[in-house]
């Protein structure tokens, strides 16, 4: 049995890092841990008989099983040893063993930021995942997240929106996409980086599993950025291991009256950096990104001429969706006018309807 069989067969019963190099320092090879009996495995510390006896049950067949789906679903098993592994995930104090991965890595990912935020957000939360994402990819900056609904899938959409690179970290196996919805969204992302997963290909989107790919995210990352969360969010674990593992945290600051806000409020008082624009985490961070350090966020890459009447409406515009009637009374230009550059505005990109006549800024 090679060294990779034997890493994807103990990773498949939650050996994790720790407990695995504690076994190493008592065999003399990674192929003898599976071959031990219970009572020599127990012997060890932090290995009690439950652990033991799911090591001593590995069936060979599940294994081959495993590596089978693997190469059906196009993924690329890495283990801790490999050069592959990426270099940020591998110094934090419990890294993965074993990286089950659809797309790839390059050395330019370690120059990672993670956005994370609810997966209830709201318009706002949404527009800044995206906003955040799109302009830290145009910087030639790795955008990671975790690819669930609200900002995670907001912040990878961002990224890919102008070719840019991102990475979304699984709380599941890939026989099991989770949400469901997103399956398209993971070939994109493999098409623009990576999705990766630690858990075997046929693990279950279990509530325990989140938490527990939380610490890979911040791991492969230089900083977190978290876009609203509620007090108990799972954006706070991670920003809890981001701390942990020496990361920077950023959190966007929002209203004070919003369930949404209170996570990331207490970050803000807590000491993270209060973030109102992807500058304040350039400045902050130690990152030289590739070839686009010097682009311009303001344009998105994107010079958009506007006529006389269009400046006049766009400036009326702002990040919060705003109705026909806001519109005329913020910009003093009659409806039909209003109607006629929002028309062309949408044309150009620069304004984008939402349901209910209402638009903002793209």
């Amino acid at each position: 049995m090679t060294d990779l069989e034997v890493l994807v067969a103990l990773n498949s019963v939650d050996i994790g890092y720790r407990r695995f190099n504690r076994l190493l320092e008592c065999f003399d090879t990674a192929q003898e841990i599976l071959t031990a009996s219970i009572g020599k495995l127990t012997r060890i510390e932090g290995i009690g008989e439950e652990l033991a006896s799911r090591i001593a049950s590995i069936k060979k067949q599940d294994l081959e099983k495993e590596f089978e789906t693997a190469k059906k679903l196009k993924l690329n098993i890495i283990t801790i040893y490999d050069k592959d592994y990426p270099e940020n995930l591998k110094e934090i104090y419990d890294p993965a063993i074993v990286l089950y991965v659809k797309g790839s890595f390059i050395v330019e990912d370690k120059n990672g930021i993670a956005i994370v935020g609810s997966r209830r957000a709201s318009l706002y939360g949404l527009s800044c995942a995206e906003r955040f994402g799109r302009e830290l990819s145009s910087l030639g900056l790795t955008v990671v997240s975790g690819m669930a609904r609200g900002v995670d899938t907001a912040a990878h959409k961002g990224a890919m929106s102008n070719h840019g690179r991102t990475i979304a970290v699984m709380g599941s196996g890939f026989a099991h996409i989770y949400p469901p919805e997103n399956q398209g969204l993971c070939e994109e992302i493999a098409g623009n980086g990576a999705v990766i997963s630690e858990f075997p290909v046929f693990t279950q989107p279990m509530p325990q599993n989140f938490p527990r790919r939380n610490r890979v995210i911040s791991g492969l990352s230089k900083g977190v950025l978290v876009i609203e969360a509620a007090r108990n969010s799972g954006a706070l674990i991670t920003a809890d291991f981001a701390l942990e593992q020496g990361r920077e945290v950023f959190s966007l600051p929002g209203k004070i009256d919003s369930e949404n806000s209170t996570g990331t409020n207490y970050l803000i008082k807590q000491g993270a950096k209060l973030v109102s624009s992807v500058e304040d985490i350039i400045e902050e961070l130690d990152v030289q990104p590739p070839d686009k350090q010097q682009a311009d966020i303001s344009k998105n890459n994107t010079d958009i001429e506007l006529d006389n009447e269009e400046k006049v409406v766009y400036n009326s515009l702002s990040r919060d969706p705003l109705t026909l009637d806001e519109i005329c009374q913020t910009s003093g230009v009659d409806i039909t006018e209003v109607l006629t550059a929002l028309f062309r505005l949408e044309m150009k990109r620069a304004v984008r309807q939402l349901p209910g006549k209402r638009f903002l800024k793209n």
